[in-house]
């Protein structure tokens, strides 16, 4: 199948899943009335008789920036994981190995248990502390691994990414054991969850995703050869302590933002660059944009799945994409033994 027809398909799966995210709920909403209901918002024009007044704020201030920041959020982790694939030539790569969620969860702890988000100090407290703690950690793998090896090798950055996230785990464990009163909200956090979350949140993730995104493009070339190995990238002139620096902070920058504001959501950045590169090769100018729109896509599922499975509660959207992902993990990994 050529590459046009995949990527119309891709597209059209995107807005499908983008329909039925901001459709289906409590109340079902057509997609035409979700349509009319945009044109009225945009152009200040009465709604049809049959759509209540009231679908017009569920539809354009509950549900639609829900679901733009579920597929902002998928297409972030998404393109991050296959950045980082590329970078350490590991299958079972993801940010997350360079300590970001388990920065961004001690910076969220620190302010649950200091009370910071209660007290009203602002919505983006959380947040920002959230994202200081994931680059935080990263500079500090970075710091050290460049230290400890010119080149910054695979096994050292990845060595050094499971300690720091195993240093900030013991942290966060010690917070919330020493504060019991807050031990569930730690927990839930660590979950991800999508639930009351404003336009705020979406236009602050936005310029983000696509400013990173393109420059990850900018860096197609050197993925790509960094996919065969840091032998082939050095004899083909590749700097690699300085892409690999500027990358992986680019990498922080991207998910420590997306799981600032949503909390730590597990196996996107896993799943989708596999299955974006079986459909659309190891290019990197053509299978990143096809990971972001299959990540964006299989999120906003994700979270329709977590809110609708068992009405009225939700689901944590972690345990659905931890429910798909951990057998997709065994199958890489048992795949890749046989293999091998």
């Amino acid at each position: 199948m050529r590459t046009g027809i995949k990527t119309g398909l891709l597209l059209l799966a995107a807005l499908t899943a983008l329909l039925l995210g901001i459709g289906v709920g409590s109340v079902y909403v057509p997609p035409g009335d979700i349509l009319a209901i945009a044109a009225g918002r945009i152009f200040d024009m009465p709604l049809p008789d049959h759509i209540p007044t009231g679908y017009s704020a569920m539809v354009l201030d509950m549900r639609l920036p829900r679901v733009l920041l579920a597929f902002l959020t998928g297409a972030a982790l998404a393109v991050c994981g296959a950045v980082m694939q590329s970078l350490l030539q590991n299958p079972l790569a993801s940010p997350f190995g360079l300590g970001v969620s388990s920065g961004a969860g001690l910076g969220a702890a620190v302010v649950i248990v200091m009370g910071g988000a209660v007290a009203g100090v602002g919505t983006f407290l959380m947040p920002a502390v959230s994202l200081m703690f994931a680059l935080g950690t990263v500079c500090l793998v970075l710091f050290l691994s460049a230290k400890l090896d010119r080149n910054m090798s695979n096994v050292t950055v990845i060595l050094l990414g499971m300690v720091i996230s195993l240093f900030c785990n013991a942290l966060m464990s010690l917070l919330a054991t020493g504060s019991p009163a807050h031990a569930q909200r730690i927990q839930l956090w660590q979950l991800g969850s999508f639930s009351m979350r404003e336009w705020s949140a979406v236009w602050a993730l936005l310029p983000v995703t696509v400013v990173i995104c393109l420059y990850f493009l900018r860096y197609a070339g050197e993925l790509d050869v960094m996919t065969f190995g840091e032998e082939q990238a050095l004899s083909m002139g590749v700097d690699l302590r300085r892409v690999k620096g500027r990358l992986m902070a680019a990498v922080a920058v991207l998910t420590g933002t997306a799981v600032a504001f949503v909390g730590i959501i597990g196996f996107v950045d896993l799943i989708v660059p596999h299955i974006a590169r079986r459909f659309f090769g190891a290019a990197h100018r053509r299978m990143l944009p096809a990971c972001a729109l299959f990540g964006g896509t299989f999120l906003v599922l994700c979270d329709l799945a977590a809110r609708t499975l068992t009405p009225p509660h939700e689901i944590p959207i972690g345990s659905i994409t931890a429910l798909l992902g951990a057998p997709f993990f065994l199958y890489l990994f048992f795949g890749g033994r046989k293999n091998g």
